[in-house]
């Protein structure tokens, strides 16, 4: 019934996404301990945060959040990624990079992007 208790209630749970629409924001952005990752205000949403605001996606579950966050370079001595796109995931990823590679002044990687919708898209006129 008060926002302390809204805050216990909370941390008891660790989200590992939390959302806090109030008229108190900055205070819960400031008392809130146990969560993957925060989200302050109606004009901020988890769809922001999944996919594109930066911040770190992978979050800890299963209430993990209360004795860590989000997976860091600290917590492992290597680190690879590998990626695979599927010919229709181009169409939509192959777009982006190329906007995204032009805007930033890569032609390079924009061109990689255009050649992949080019060939798996002929005629669609995507790139």
């Amino acid at each position: 019934d008060s926002d302390e208790e809204a805050v216990a209630v909370s941390d008891e749970y660790a989200a590992e996404h939390l959302e806090v629409h109030t008229a108190r924001d900055d205070w819960y952005a400031a008392t809130l301990r146990n969560y993957g990752s925060l989200f302050i205000g109606e004009e901020t949403t988890v769809t922001y945060g999944d996919k594109c605001s930066g911040t770190n996606h992978i979050l800890p579950t299963k209430g993990a959040a209360h004795y860590t966050g989000g997976l860091s370079v600290h917590k492992y001595m290597k680190i690879v990624t590998t990626q695979r796109m599927t010919r229709e995931a181009n169409r939509e990823v192959g777009q982006a990079a190329a906007r995204i590679s032009r805007l930033e002044g890569m032609e390079a990687h924009a061109r990689a992007g255009d050649a992949r919708l080019r060939k798996y898209f002929p005629g669609e006129n995507l790139a």
